[in-house]
């Protein structure tokens, strides 16, 4: 193993107690070689970028126990703590309270190991009578007018998920503070590909991702910083979807 990857390493996952490195040094070598490339992700992501797609990639596979290892690294390298908890908020949307609860307790575990006092400052910036409006205001402002139909105009039997989209989805999630509307649309990019299975919200947060200003160059990186801890069928399953949505916005 190269030196600058040993010293990232021991910098990264300082406070990280793992065996792997006496039962297995050989995939430790390997997988930390390669994860840690500085060609993953390319040079279109900041560390902070870096870090919040790693951790929503881990949520969304479900991968705990990295989870756990880069949570140490992402909080070592400065990652706001606010940040952290705002992505597994968030998550909540897309991976249900039974998927991320765990992995809340999780990282309260972990922040209190690195002397972080909790709660954090409330980030919500609705209330219970505002947040149906805002969410909607918010999904218009992503994806276009055309969402505001659908609270009105969609399938009957749809309007009850429509409602709860716009002011729980966007409502209580998308509208706090902690990270910028580039930022949330990247973590949903990623809980969606690494979930599997999601192609269909894939196609349209990948649009959304353009319209805040996330080009096809930048999510090729994202897929790329995810994909060692995803795997390769995922990632490219994401590549063809991000590939299908640009030709389509570049014919309209």
């Amino acid at each position: 193993m190269r030196d600058e990857v040993k010293k990232r390493i021991s910098h990264l996952f300082e406070g990280v107690n793992s065996s792997l490195g006496t039962t297995d040094p050989e995939w430790v070598d390997i997988v930390t070689e390669f994860s840690l490339d500085e060609r993953i992700g390319g040079n279109r992501l900041t560390e902070r970028e870096k870090m919040l797609c790693i951790l929503s990639a881990l949520l969304g596979c479900q991968g705990m126990g990295e989870f756990q290892n880069m949570l140490h690294g992402a909080l070592n390298t400065g990652l706001d703590p606010i940040a952290v908890k705002e992505v597994i908020y968030q998550a909540t949307a897309y991976l249900g309270i039974g998927r991320t609860h765990d992995f809340l307790v999780a990282a309260n575990q972990i922040m209190e190991q690195h002397g972080i006092k909790l709660p954090l400052p409330p980030q919500a910036a609705t209330s219970k009578e505002t947040r149906l409006e805002a969410g909607l205001a918010k999904q218009v402002a992503l994806f276009g007018p055309d969402m505001e139909k659908r609270q009105t105009q969609g399938p009957v039997l749809r309007r009850n998920i429509n409602a709860f989209l716009a002011e729980n989805c966007f409502g209580d999630y998308y509208t706090r503070k902690g990270l910028n509307d580039q930022e949330r649309e990247m973590i949903t990019f990623c809980f969606l590909l690494a979930q599997g299975g999601c192609e269909n919200q894939l196609r349209g947060h990948t649009a959304g991702n353009f319209g805040v200003g996330n080009d096809k160059e930048k999510l090729y990186g994202v897929v790329e910083q995810c994909m060692p801890y995803i795997g390769y069928p995922r990632s490219l399953n994401a590549m063809n979807v991000i590939d299908e949505v640009s030709k389509i916005m570049e014919n309209q």
